[in-house]
C-alpha cells in the first residue's frame, strides 16, 4: 500500500492498529540525552518513531534538492518522537505523552523508554501538552481508557483545549484530519474534570513558562523552562524537523493547520533561538532533539548538543 498523506489523516486508530505499518519495525533507540538547568535536570525519552510521506513535510517542488543535502531521499520520512522529561526537585514533569497503543507501531514505546530511566508512572506529577496531535496525546489513556499518569495534573492551553473540544471542530478540521478530531476530543473528555488551562505567558510550574506557537494547530504551546540564566524551550511540532524547517522556514509545512501562520511563527522563532542562543528540544528533531539554533546565511540549522 503506498503511504500517502491521506492516508496518515483518514487512517484512525483502526486503520492504523490493523497493520497498515506492521512491516516497519522501530528503532529502539532510548535517546535519552541528558541537560542540566541548575538542580533540575531534562532528558528526553524515544517514543519511537512516524513513518510519513514526504507531503506532510512539503509539496514544494525544490524539497528533493534541500532533502538530498541533509543525506535524505524518497518518498517518506521517518521523524523520531523525542518526550520530554523535567525533575527539578519537586515536580516530575512530562511534555507530551507520545502516541501510546493505537497510533502506529513505530511509536508509542514511552513506557519502555521510561522503564529504561527507572521512571514511574506514578512518579509522573505534572503531564504538559504542546497540542492535541495524535503523536503527542494518544498515549494519555491505558487500552481501558484510563489515563496512564493517574496521580499527574494535567496542563494545557486554553486555546488548544477550547478547539479540541468544540463540538464543532470535528465538522471544520476537514475530512482529512477528522480522526485526529475525533480522537482528541475522546481522551480529553477524560480529563474534563480535572484539566488546567492557561494563557500565553503564564508561569504553569515553577520555572516553566507557556509562550504561544501558534500554526502547528489553533493553541500549539512550546514551553520555556528557566533556572537563573540558563533556559531550554520544549519546542513541540512549532519547528518541525531538522531539515526544511531549519533551511527554509518559508516554505509551507503539510502539517501545520495554519500553513501561513505556522511560517510566521517558525521564522519568528528561529530568529530568537539563534539570538538568544537558547537550547532547545525538539519533539520531532534528531539525536534526541536537544540542541541549539544557528544561523546560516539567510537560513538556519539545526546543532545537536555535543556536535
Amino acid at each position: 500500500m503506498t503511504i500517502s498523506r491521506r492516508t496518515i489523516l483518514r487512517a484512525g486508530t483502526a486503520g492504523l492498529a490493523a497493520g497498515l505499518f506492521a512491516p516497519l519495525m522501530p528503532r529502539r533507540s532510548w535517546a535519552a540525552t541528558t541537560l542540566s538547568l541548575g538542580s533540575a535536570r531534562i532528558d528526553t525519552l524515544s517514543d519511537g518513531n512516524l513513518v510519513l510521506p514526504m507531503s506532510f513535510v512539503t509539496d514544494h517542488e525544490g524539497a528533493g534538492a534541500v532533502m538530498a543535502e541533509f543525506g535524505l531521499s524518497g518518498d517518506a520520512v521517518e521523524p523520531p518522537c523525542n518526550v520530554t522529561l523535567l525533575r527539578d526537585g519537586t515536580n516530575t514533569v512530562l511534555f507530551d505523552v507520545g502516541s501510546g497503543h493505537d497510533f502506529m507501531p513505530t511509536a508509542g514505546k514511552l513506557a519502555e523508554a521510561m522503564d529504561a530511566l527507572g521512571v514511574t508512572a506514578q512518579e509522573i506529577t505534572h503531564v504538559v501538552f504542546t497540542h492535541a496531535h495524535p503523536d503527542h496525546l494518544w498515549g494519555l489513556l491505558d487500552e481501558f481508557d484510563e489515563p496512564i499518569f493517574a496521580d499527574a495534573t494535567f496542563m494545557i492551553g486554553k486555546a488548544e483545549w477550547d478547539y479540541w473540544m468544540d463540538p464543532a471542530t470535528v465538522d471544520t478540521i476537514g475530512t482529512e484530519r477528522q480522526s485526529f478530531a475525533v480522537g482528541a476530543q475522546r481522551r480529553l473528555s477524560v480529563l474534563e474534570d480535572r484539566i488546567v488551562t492557561f494563557g500565553d505567558g503564564e508561569e504553569i510550574i515553577p520555572g516553566v513558562a507557556a509562550r504561544a506557537t501558534f500554526g502547528h494547530t489553533p493553541g500549539h504551546m512550546a514551553y520555556e523552562i528557566r533556572n537563573g540564566s540558563d533556559a531550554c524551550m520544549v519546542l513541540g511540532d512549532c519547528i518541525g524537523n531538522h531539515h526544511l524547517a531549519f533551511a527554509r522556514p518559508d516554505w509551507m509545512s503539510g502539517s501545520d493547520q495554519d500553513p501561513d501562520m505556522g511560517i510566521a511563527t517558525r521564522v519568528k522563532l528561529l530568529d530568537q533561538l539563534a539570538a538568544e542562543q537558547m537550547r532547545i528540544v525538539g519533539f520531532h528533531l534528531p539525536d534526541g532533539g536537544l540542541g541549539r539554533v544557528e544561523r546560516a546565511g539567510d537560513a538556519y540549522r539545526f546543532v545537536a548538543e555535543g556536535a
